[in-house]
């Protein structure tokens, strides 16, 4: 839960710097600040890998999948299990709003 409540934390800052993406270093930074090289046994390149991968640093991606759900944000946090986007059912596993994953000015849907 700390882990989630990180992510959201830091995508919720990012968006109220109305910025787009982060750059590598800067998100490093952030891992670093707040103690998780080594969180779960993961390591600081492995979340860069990880923001990397799914938004290439871009905090205000939101991706449609497949099955009709969406994942947003900076490490695409997918809304049928993890936060509510009030498209459909959702587990709201993490009790939060998705719009506050993925923000950026502008963006609306």
């Amino acid at each position: 839960m700390t882990k989630v409540l990180f992510i959201y934390l830091v995508s919720s800052f990012l968006a109220l710097n109305q910025a787009s993406l982060i750059s590598r270093c800067d998100l490093a930074q952030v891992l670093q600040l707040e103690d998780l090289d080594g969180f779960e046994s993961y390591s600081l390149s492995d979340w860069l890998c990880l923001a990397f991968v799914e938004s290439k640093f871009n905090i205000s991606k939101i991706n449609e999948n497949a099955d009709g759900s969406f994942d947003y944000g900076l490490f695409q946090i997918n809304g049928h299990y993890w936060c509510n986007d009030y498209r459909s059912h959702s587990e709201n596993l993490c009790q939060v709003d998705c719009q506050g994953l993925a923000r950026a000015p502008g963006w609306e849907r």
